[in-house]
């Protein structure tokens, strides 16, 4: 095989490779007579078919096989020799357009390695975690929060008209062309005002309802609706408003913290305790990471592959136009163009990106199986009723598992950096720390 150097510019590279005729005949009779020794042909004893027969018979369709398992062994020969890592995958091309077998084999390479990063210390790096401590007050502000959500109802003055966040307790009977249909009628139905938890426009039409009140509801059924024989039908409910309910916080007492699966009160304070402080934590760390960033963002310089700092600004400029656009969801939209500032961005993203990802493989930094698993089941958590087809979902896709696997393996190598940095405690109030958060969101 002969190699002969293209280009050597930046991290950009390119090579021609000629692989001699008959090597690409060694690889063809391999295969053939790998092949021989299960074939039964008619005239001759299992696997005892003259080579040069077979060859005329399956040569051709062996060829083009062996063909790429050739040319991939030698681009692959050809980076262990160099010890290049493509950034992407190669540019990989035939150079001679007229070629036939009995050619020698002449391919052209080109590609963007992965750059060199340089070493580093990082036991003089200082940064600082933010501290918050579950008050007293913080966690009355919590309780106090979960009594307001927690409604309980009491019937309003005779008379008063509905509001929202009111529940109105109402029989109810729906029509279709002036025809009763099933699910369409409930007696002393508990009905919140903005809930949304009836079809649209429903529930705005018994806000300024008295009790005692019969309301005559107009709605049509949306077009994409579970029942076949009601989608896009115009409706009209009569209602009969049987009582109205304002709501009211429940007393923070025992009766509260058995609803929340505590013994008691002190149980509850303690839940809301323990989960003050995983969330100070967690924003305390957000905090702590970003800093972490900054300073390795400073402290090292190498070149990025431009492709890769391209693709990048271009997700980057995507995703920010989608977030000024909700209502386009698909992609059938006028081309984005990217920014200087999308381009900065970028290049941050895969400046540290690249170097997280060679400290890992440097210090052998891996995902294991366990932590894998336990990551799949917390995301099935997210979809309630069909977690076993979300986990399911997962086993079975690449691109979804390393979705998950791509934060896991950064966290690990920052843990790994913070124990080797200088990370001082600092306690603040957990309004500070809520500054801290506005100000990365404002970045």
């Amino acid at each position: 095989m002969q190699v002969t150097e293209t280009l050597n510019e930046g991290l950009k590279r390119g090579f021609d490779i000629v692989i001699p005729a008959g090597d690409l005949e060694i690889k063809v009779n391999e295969k053939i007579e790998a092949a021989r020794a299960d074939f039964q042909m008619k005239g001759f004893r299992k696997g005892k078919a003259p080579l040069a027969l077979m060859k005329k018979m399956f040569g051709q369709s062996v060829l083009g096989e062996a063909l790429q398992e050739t040319v991939d062994g030698a681009v692959k020969e050809q980076f262990d020799t160099s010890g290049d890592r493509p950034a992407q995958q190669p540019k990989i091309e035939m150079t001679k357009e007229d070629w036939k077998e009995g050619d020698d084999v002449e391919v052209s390479v080109s590609y963007e390695r992965f750059p060199d990063v340089p070493e580093a210390d990082f036991s003089g790096m200082e940064l600082e975690r933010l501290v918050v401590e579950a008050d007293e007050d913080s966690i009355q502000e919590a309780l106090d929060n979960i009594a307001k959500s927690t409604n309980n109802f009491e019937k309003r003055r005779k008379g008063s008209k509905a509001k929202n966040d009111d529940q109105v307790v109402i029989d109810f009977l729906g029509k279709v062309d002036d025809v009763p249909f099933d699910g369409g009628q409930a007696d002393d139905y508990p009905l919140v005002l903005g809930s949304n938890s009836f079809i649209p426009g429903f529930e705005e039409q018994l806000v300024g309802c008295k009790e005692g009140d019969e309301v005559e509801v107009k709605v049509t059924f949306p077009a994409e609706y579970q029942a076949e024989n009601l989608k896009g039908k115009d409706a009209v409910f009569t209602c009969n408003i049987k009582a109205v309910n304002e709501p009211k916080p429940a007393e923070i007492n025992d009766e509260l913290a058995t609803r929340y699966g505590a013994e008691d009160l002190d149980g509850l304070k303690k839940q809301v305790s323990e989960r003050l402080a995983d969330e100070y934590k967690g924003a305390a760390r957000t905090v702590l990471k970003r800093g972490l960033m900054d300073k390795l963002d400073t402290m090292f310089d190498f070149d990025l592959p431009p492709s890769l700092v391209e693709a990048e600004a271009g997700s980057i400029a995507h995703t920010l136009w989608h977030d000024d656009n909700p209502d386009v969801q698909g992609h059938d939209h006028p081309e984005i163009e990217t920014t200087d500032e999308h381009t900065k961005l970028a290049e941050r993203r895969v400046r540290l990106g690249l170097l997280l990802a060679e400290l890992g493989n440097k210090n052998e930094i891996a995902i294991s199986d366990e932590e894998m698993q336990k990551a799949m089941f917390e995301a099935a958590r997210q979809y309630p009723g069909q977690e076993r087809e979300f986990f399911e979902f997962i086993q079975k896709n690449g691109d979804a598992q390393q979705q998950l696997r791509a934060p896991l393996y950064e966290d690990k190598v920052v843990d790994y950096i913070l124990e080797l940095a200088k990370v001082s405690d600092k306690s603040v109030s957990k309004d500070d720390l809520q500054k801290a958060i506005e100000a990365l969101e404002n970045e």
